[in-house]
């Protein structure tokens, strides 16, 4: 941990692509069904069976405590304040960077909306005005009004302070609606039980994949996948279209925060996964998938 802050220290930020994000808001309730809009880092909103649902929901400054903790370099594509009605949040565990608190209290629905997530998240949740909390095991389902969300598991860590490391549980999450069935990542690393999840509950229209964080690997690899181990997990869990997040928002890690979506693509193509089946999308954008 000592070399990852040193090297956090000395890592530049270089100029932000003219590309990045699109301008304007995106109107998320105009989503039709089949339809996801990228929001920034892991928070995408998506429209399956007529319901709205937003995964991962980290729209502030900075991921930390008390607006402390690593800072944007790219506002998301919607404040927290300006989201409509949902009909569901998905919650893949609870680091600064997927828990959002500030931006979970912004939020005018708490009560009405549905939240799930993994086992022993419900509590901080709850502290935020959250009622309708399901929190499930890997391999448990939920479901309601024909969408149906399944937790899966990932290769990660859980943990918001020095002494509660490990003590809820982290997820990937499998979301099903119609004809239509999503894989969220949430955080991972590269593991075997990717093959498992393709058997068991694939194939998957789309993966939303992290392809960022992931240097140095001495420290990382456990955690996160690099854009090649990204397109793997693809292939293992039977996606037929992958796009990648989890980068282009903030610096949690030393590497170059803009090379993932060449490596990605590069990856798909060199693995023969298809380089256009690997989509990185700009914050703000809706795609049909």
């Amino acid at each position: 941990m000592k070399f990852l802050l040193w090297d956090m220290r000395v890592a530049k930020l270089p100029p932000l692509p003219a590309d990045l994000a699109l301008p304007g808001k995106p109107d998320l309730a105009a989503l039709a069904d089949g339809q996801l809009c990228w929001l920034g880092h892991a928070c995408f909103a998506l429209k399956l069976r007529g319901k709205l649902i937003l995964t991962d929901p980290f729209l502030s400054a900075a991921a930390g405590p008390f607006g402390f903790g690593p800072k944007r370099f790219l506002s998301p594509a919607l404040p927290a304040e300006e989201l409509p009605r949902l009909d569901l949040i998905v919650i893949s565990h609870n680091h600064y960077d997927h828990i959002d608190t500030r931006a979970l209290q912004s939020y005018r629905w708490r009560a009405e909306t549905p939240v799930v997530c993994p086992l022993g998240v419900g509590t901080l949740l709850r502290r935020q005005g959250y009622v309708r909390i399901t929190e499930l095991d890997w391999w448990q389902d939920w479901s309601v009004d024909g969408v149906a969300v399944t937790a899966l598991p990932a290769v990660h860590f859980s943990g918001r302070g020095p002494f509660d490391r490990d003590q809820t549980l982290w997820a990937s999450m499998a979301i099903a609606g119609g004809d239509r069935k999503v894989w969220f990542g949430g955080d991972t690393g590269y593991g075997e039980v990717f093959r498992e999840i393709g058997e068991r509950a694939g194939p998957f229209d789309v993966a939303l994949i992290g392809i960022g964080a992931y240097e140095p690997r001495i420290i990382m690899e456990s955690s996160h996948a690099t854009p090649e181990e990204a397109v793997q997990i693809a292939r293992d869990i039977r996606a037929r279209v992958a796009i990648g997040m989890h980068w282009g928002s903030i610096m949690l890690t030393p590497e170059d925060p803009f090379e993932a979506p060449a490596r990605f693509r590069r990856a798909a193509l060199e693995q023969q996964y298809g380089e256009a089946n690997a989509w990185i999308l700009k914050v703000g954008e809706v795609r049909s998938f």
